[in-house]
């Protein structure tokens, strides 16, 4: 029999993306699949159903998680849902596996082998899979596009009848995906820009995209492209040197992250006050507890005339580029899955084995590699 491949409608608040675009599901099916879809689930990117070939629709998510051999999604299901599903069904999206007790032991005690893509191994061969770099850039994207609104000056140098207008000061802290696609629409807005970063090895991407180098004499290299976490000393001068620089920033905006922990915090509550009235800050952290000491995720606040908005589902903000992206990142994980259209987990393939979260009844695959 065909591979019962579903894709849920997300029904997290806020949540726009869907893991299945017609494109995809065209390529699921020639692969071997049998692809599935809740109606609507498409509707939230501009996606109707009718643009979907081929498939079919459920009534249900309670009927897709009955149904799925491989179960496709953005957000992952809550436990309850997860009960519901096939038993040794596969799992695959967006799982956070770092905070979700709960969904571990309802997806061990359901057998359900899942994939949180958050786990994929940061290697040359997993790019067209890697969904963290995927949606960061359409959130950078974004989190500059708010700063701009929310600035109470223009980006741009303006040469007017009035006067010379001064482009607007940027600072990007963080260099990863979402980083540089901030550094890269900030200057495309003509702001004035500067990056920091604790890794020194980014200065030459930074430069690439036309961006300054800010050197704050503290480094933190760690392992797998991320930054590993602070020493106490090094956070105090670096906060110490930030908070000076901050004083002539117009819009900051908050990228750093540290993969299954909170947020490192950046910018403290005196740093901001020794901000300038109408300064900005974007924090694209907010989820998970914010860069900046004041930041209330989703929400935008104002604290003595310095303005900080705390947006969650950046990347949803896009969710026609953002789905597309995404749903192709999840077709070419499950092609890793399927060979002479039957569904085949090899473990000795490093993407499968290292991105796996439950197998069996267990914590991860039965073989390592």
């Amino acid at each position: 029999m065909p591979i019962s491949i579903v894709c849920i409608a997300e029904t997290t608040s806020g949540e726009r993306r869907v893991a299945l675009t017609p494109e995809t599901c065209k390529k699921l099916i020639a692969a071997g699949g049998s692809v599935s879809m809740v109606k609507g689930a498409g509707r939230s990117a501009h996606l109707a159903d009718q643009a979907y070939t081929n498939v079919q629709l459920l009534e249900s998510n309670d009927a897709a998680f009955a149904q799925a051999d491989v179960l496709i999604c953005v957000q992952s299901p809550s436990a309850d849902q997860i009960a519901k599903m096939k038993k040794g069904a596969v799992l695959i999206g967006l799982l956070s596996p770092y905070a979700a007790a709960e969904r571990e032991q309802a997806l061990k005690a359901a057998q359900i082998t899942s994939f949180p893509l958050e786990k994929l191994p940061r290697t040359t061969r997993a790019q067209s899979m890697d969904v963290l770099s995927s949606q960061a850039g359409m959130a950078g994207y974004k989190a500059v596009l708010i700063g701009a609104e929310l600035a109470p000056r223009f980006f741009p140098m303006l040469t007017t009848s009035a006067g010379t207008i001064r482009p607007s000061k940027v600072l990007i802290l963080g260099a990863g995906v979402a980083g540089l696609q901030a550094i890269a629409t900030a200057k495309r807005l003509g702001a004035q820009v500067e990056c920091f970063d604790v890794r020194p090895e980014t200065k030459e991407q930074i430069e690439s995209l036309g961006g300054r180098f800010l050197d704050l004499g503290v480094s933190a290299v760690g392992e797998g492209g991320y930054a590993r976490e602070l020493t106490a000393e090094e956070r105090v001068e670096q906060q110490r040197r930030l908070g000076e620089h901050l004083k002539a920033i117009d819009v900051v905006i908050c990228t750093a992250a540290v993969p299954g922990r909170a947020a490192p915090k950046i910018i403290s509550a005196s740093m901001v006050a020794g901000m300038r009235a109408g300064s900005v800050i974007v924090d694209l952290a907010a989820e998970t507890g914010g860069n900046c000491e004041l930041t209330q995720a989703g929400k935008t606040i104002d604290h003595h005339a310095v303005t900080i908005a705390g947006p969650v589902q950046l990347a949803s903000m896009g969710a026609v580029h953002a789905s597309e992206m995404y749903a192709r990142n999840v077709f070419n994980f499950v092609s890793l899955m399927i060979k002479d259209k039957a569904l085949v987990l090899d473990w000795q393939d490093e993407l499968i084995a290292k991105t796996c979260w439950t197998h069996a009844g267990n914590t991860g695959p039965t073989v390592s590699v």
